[in-house]
C-alpha cells in the first residue's frame, strides 16, 4: 500500500518529528513507536473519509505508556493516494504538546 517513494511527515519537536522518505525510514519510524513503548502503543482507527481527488483522511486515537507517562491523543493522517498506493502521509496531532511531552 505504501509506495517506495512515499514521504511521511510527523509533526512536533521530539525525536520522532520529521520527514521520512521510502520504506526503510517510514517503517523504521513506525517500529520505534512500538519499541519505545514496549508494545503498548496503539492506534485505534475511528473514521476514514475519502475524496474524489485521491486523498483520504484517517482519524484515530493513539494511546501508549512510556517512561511512566501515558499517551491518549486524537490524530489524523491525510493520505495522498495514486494508483492505489500511498504517495504521501501527513500526521496531524490534536494535542501536539501532549504528543511531544510523551516522546521527550
Amino acid at each position: 500500500m505504501i509506495d517506495e517513494s512515499c514521504t511521511w511527515h510527523s509533526p512536533g519537536k521530539s525525536s520522532f518529528a520529521g520527514d521520512y522518505k521510502g520504506h526503510a525510514p517510514i517503517f523504521g519510524h513506525f517500529g520505534r513507536l512500538g519499541s519505545e513503548t514496549q508494545g503498548t502503543f496503539k492506534s485505534n482507527l475511528l473514521q476514514v473519509t475519502e475524496s474524489d481527488d485521491g486523498s483520504a483522511v484517517a482519524v484515530h486515537r493513539d494511546t501508549g505508556e512510556r517512561n511512566g507517562k501515558r499517551l491518549d491523543v486524537l490524530c489524523c493522517i491525510v493520505f495522498d493516494i495514486k494508483n492505489g498506493k500511498v504517495m504521501d502521509g501527513r500526521e496531524y496531532i490534536y494535542d501536539l504538546y501532549a504528543w511531544d511531552t510523551f516522546w521527550a
